[in-house]
Order: structure tokens, then sequence, then C-alpha cells
């Protein structure tokens, strides 16, 4: 068991305050709070990452120019309707204190849109349009609020490894409905790959389970109407918009976040593809070295999130940006297949130290009992990156080349490595590793 300890001065009075009863955290609600992360990934890895990206150009599309600028298109659309939605929500989240009901609601749309996704073909460019939209918004939505609930779980000494429990779980649910992926395309043939899509969408909903029966909502609602909660979720996010500027570490660290996540984010979104089109990558094949990017990314995740414990987030950032920026570099110049499964697996080990770091940052920076506000800001930051980031990346590989695309995407990683070294202010529990008598029991 984890006995949370709060930081004291830190709770706005805007803001409803915490219970003195505020019950203790257990290992089965760290559980139900990763099994999120575990269920999301059928969703990221088979639709947007693996299969149906691979297939939306080659099927779907029917392999016609432009494919890589209408996927970059829709995912960027999509992103742009979160950047408008993510902070609002998120306060209304504080203020009803429901934020685990709109993360179940959010689950199940997402679900039922990627399943839905079966139900495409050649041609049938429309309906795929609709649904990928919708499965997007909803998953990156309800990622939000998933990642608010962290600064409610955690300390400052146990945040890095709860989050890169999140991480390591969640490629562990990609890995698995990857295998499903792989045992239905190979068993049928005809029809694997869409119902792969079927199987990614049922995976989700019984996957996230867990999450809405042991997740608790420990935030209380303010005595509000529901028009009232409205208009105090606008006021709030006025608030905190003026705040974040006072909060100068977390909005320039957060400008620094938003480069690296937007070549991140074109990472995600045309992996793939580039597997394919670049490097002559079967569908099978394609399975297969995102399965060992999943084994890679998830052992990345515990052995960064351990690290980061240690010796702070700032080193741990580095390092993954480093590595991103020689990943983006081997892509653009290395072309054999081999090369690719080296490039995968290194990519796969600082993906979980990037996005586990990240989170963990954001968590240590963000007010007492304002989790939802300023992980919307933190959402806003990587929504618009997902614009941004998949939107170059389709352009001028469309235009110039998908080589030319992976040099460009190296910019980003260039640009948030620099922003990180040169101008945040890192307080001190991000540079170094703390250990202290917060937490009672043992280590999670």
């Amino acid at each position: 068991m984890w006995t949370i300890h709060r930081r004291p001065g830190l709770l706005p009075a805007a803001s409803a305050p915490l219970p003195p009863d505020y019950p203790p955290v257990r290992r089965r609600e760290i559980l139900g709070w990763a099994s999120y992360d575990f269920a999301s990934s059928s969703y990221t890895t088979v639709i947007v990452t693996v299969v149906f990206s691979v297939y939306f150009v080659e099927v779907v599309h029917q392999g016609q120019p432009g494919g890589y600028a209408l996927w970059s298109a829709i995912l960027a659309a999509s992103q742009l309707l979160v950047v408008l939605l993510s902070p609002v929500l998120g306060a209304l989240g504080d203020v009803t204190a429901r934020k685990k009901v709109f993360l179940g609601a959010l689950a199940l749309v997402c679900a039922l849109a990627t399943a839905g996704l079966g139900f495409t073909g050649p041609g049938t460019v429309l309906l795929a349009v609709v649904l990928l939209f919708i499965a997007n918004v909803a998953f990156s939505l309800g990622d939000n609020f998933c990642a608010s609930f962290l600064p409610e779980i955690s300390t400052h000494d146990n945040v890095g490894r709860i989050s890169a429990y999140g991480w390591a779980f969640g490629y562990c649910g990609g890995l698995l409905s990857l295998i499903g992926a792989l045992v239905l395309i190979r068993g049928l043939p005809e029809d694997g790959v869409r119902a792969s899509f079927f199987m990614a969408g049922l995976f989700f909903v019984l996957a996230v389970l867990p999450t809405l029966l042991l997740l608790r909502e420990r935030a209380r609602p303010l005595p509000l109407a529901a028009s009232a909660a409205i208009a105090a979720s606008f006021g709030r996010l006025r608030q905190t918009w003026g705040e974040l500027r006072q909060h100068r570490a977390l909005a320039i660290f957060l400008l620094a976040f938003f480069f690296y996540i937007a070549g991140l984010s074109a990472v995600f979104a045309f992996a793939a593809i580039v597997a394919s089109s670049r490097y002559g990558f079967s569908q099978i094949e394609i399975i297969a070295v995102f399965a060992a990017l999943q084994i890679s990314a998830a052992l990345g995740a515990l052995a960064f999130g351990w690290w980061q414990d240690r010796v702070g987030a700032r080193p741990v950032l580095l390092a993954s940006l480093l590595g991103w920026i020689l990943v983006s570099l081997a892509v653009a110049f290395f072309e054999s297949k081999p090369a690719f499964w080296v490039i995968a697996c290194a990519a796969g080990l600082v993906m979980g130290s990037t996005q586990s770091a990240s989170r963990a940052v954001v968590s240590l920076l963000t007010p007492q009992g304002r989790s939802g506000e300023f992980f919307g800001f933190w959402g806003l930051a990587g929504k618009l990156a997902a614009v941004v980031g998949p939107l170059v990346f389709g352009l001028v590989a469309e235009l110039l080349s998908l080589p030319m695309a992976a040099l460009a995407n190296a910019l980003f990683f260039v640009l948030g490595l620099v922003i990180l070294l040169a101008f945040v202010p890192w307080p001190a529990s991000t540079t170094t590793g703390r250990r202290s008598a917060a937490v009672a029991g043992s280590d999670p």
C-alpha cells in the first residue's frame, strides 16, 4: 500500500478541497489505472501504427496518389477538435468530479468506432475517414483523463515508476493485440485484416473493465448545477491559463514537449507505412517487427522509469531525445530490412522513456486539485503536436520522399532537446533522484 502525502500550500481556493479521509492508494488501484493503457494500446497499435495505417493507404485508398497526405490529414483534423475540447473537458471533470465517467464513456466510443473499421474495404474512403476521426478523438480525450489520475495515485518518489508501469503495461497490451491480429491474418487470409479491427475494439472493451472497477474518483464535486458547472469550467480554464504563465517551468516544458511529441506523433502515424513502402515489409512481417518493438518499449519504460526515480527526469528525457534523433537519421540513410529491425528495437527503448518521463514531469509540476485542468493543457500541447507532426511528415513524404520526411522529423526532436537544455528551469525534484519516507510500505 502507498500512502499519498500531498504537497502543502498548492491547493487554490477555487478548487474543491480533498476530504480529510482521503483514501490511501492500494496496489490494485495502480493496476486498474495501468489497465487503461493496456486496453487503449489495442487501438493505437493495431489501428494507428501497425495494421490499419497500411490497410488505409494500400487497400481503402487503393494505393492512389495522395494517400500519405489524406492519412495525416485525418489524424490532424481529429486532433484539432481534441485541442479545442481538452482543457474544457478537463476542467469540467474536475468541477463535477466525474473524470472516471468521462474516461469510461470515451473508451466505449473509441472501441465501437475501432470495431466499425472492420466494415471498411476498397474504395470505402468516407466510411474509414469518419470512423477513424471518431475513434481518434475519443482515444485522445480519454488519454487525457487517464493521465489526470496520475497525481492522485503517486508521490514525488514513485511517480516515475508508476507512470512507467502504465506505459509498460500498455506495450504489453499492444503486444497481445498484435499477436491476436497475427493469428487472425494468418488464419483468415481473405478477411483476417478486417477481423483484426473487430478484435481490437473488443479487446479495448474487455481490457478497460479493471480501470472502471478498481480506479477511484477521489475528488469531491462542487455544489453546482450542470450549467453552472460548465460556466465554472470556463472560469477555471481562464484562471488556469493565467496561472500557467506563472508556472514558468511547466510552460516552457510544454513548449519543448510540443516539438518532440510532434516528431513522436509522426513516428506513430507513419512507422508501418515506412516499413511497407520504404523497406518492403509484408503485413505479417510488419506485425512481427512491431511485436519486437512492443517488447523493447516495455523494457525501456521500466528501465528508464527506474532510472528516472534515481537521477531525475531531465537526463532521462535528454537521453531519449538523442536516441530519437539517431533513429530518424537511421531511417533516412539506411534501407535494408535488417537495419529496420535494429531501428525499430532502438525506437522502442526510447519510446517508453520519452512518454513516461513526460507524463511524470507534468504530474510533478501540477498544483494539487487541478490535475484535470493542467493535464488538459498537457493534452492540448500533445494533441496540437499530433496535428503538426504527422501533417508535416505526410506532406514532405508526398512532395519529396520518405527519407526526406524522416530528416524533417528529426528537426522536431532537435528543437525539443535544445529547449530542454537551454530554457527549462528544472525544479530539484525533476533533476535529481529523490527517495524519502513519504511512501509507506514497500516501493511500487
